[in-house]
């Protein structure tokens, strides 16, 4: 398990992270380079040209990158370092992943909707269940993942679940097996990182026991 909650995989290229020493797949760490003005940038495709620096999906991570001036010592240079660095890391990743949800529910392999999910998690359909963190605990409660706690991703709000699915709010969501669904995985757990949601878990009700949603 690396740093951000992500499963390691075997023969995944490995990065350094500057804040903790520690080498991890590259997909567990947010990457940054350095644009022409000197200032540092988050890449979160992992697509911008020049030297990629490496930093750990994780808030004191990257809090101790930014204050112990790590960027500059990484790119042997002088660097800028925006003030609200963390908070937009944050805030593309979770674009990055609406985008994912919203991409896996224009291929017909995510749902949401309390009744669907619930239906998809009774005939196995399911592989993840994304439940809002916003939600009431006593509706999240009432469906369990497919695959236990590391199948759950619960570092979305409701709001940002609903942006996936063309609605004001979204509690409930579920994605079938696929290319995607491996995609979403690894966002939310960089996500989660940021967000310090990788140890939530939903309650021990089984889905399709209750019916009624809070």
């Amino acid at each position: 398990m690396t740093r951000g909650g992500r499963e390691k995989m075997k023969d995944e290229p490995e990065r350094k992270c500057i804040a903790t020493g520690e080498s991890q797949p590259k997909g567990g760490l947010i990457r940054f380079v350095i644009g022409p003005d000197a200032v540092v940038v988050p890449d979160i495709l992992g697509r911008l040209p020049g030297r990629g620096i490496y930093v750990s999906a994780d808030t004191e991570a990257l809090n101790k990158a930014v204050k112990k001036n790590l960027f500059s010592r990484a790119a042997r240079q002088p660097v800028t370092v925006p003030e609200d660095l963390t908070d937009l890391v944050e805030g593309l990743l979770a674009r990055r992943l609406v985008d994912l949800v919203s991409m896996a529910r224009k291929a017909g392999s995510a749902i949401c909707g309390f009744e669907k999910v619930k239906d998809w998690l009774v005939k196995g359909e399911a592989v993840t269940l994304i439940q809002a963190n916003d939600g009431s605990e006593r509706g999240r409660e009432k469906l369990r993942p497919p695959k236990g706690p590391e199948s759950l991703i619960s570092c979305l709000t409701a709001g940002e679940l609903g942006l996936a699915f063309g609605r004001e709010r979204a509690i409930h969501a579920a994605l079938a097996a696929g290319g995607l669904n491996d995609r979403v995985v690894e966002e939310a757990a960089r996500l989660g990182g940021l967000r310090g949601a990788n140890s939530q878990q939903v309650g021990e009700l089984i889905a399709g026991k209750d019916t009624k949603d809070a």
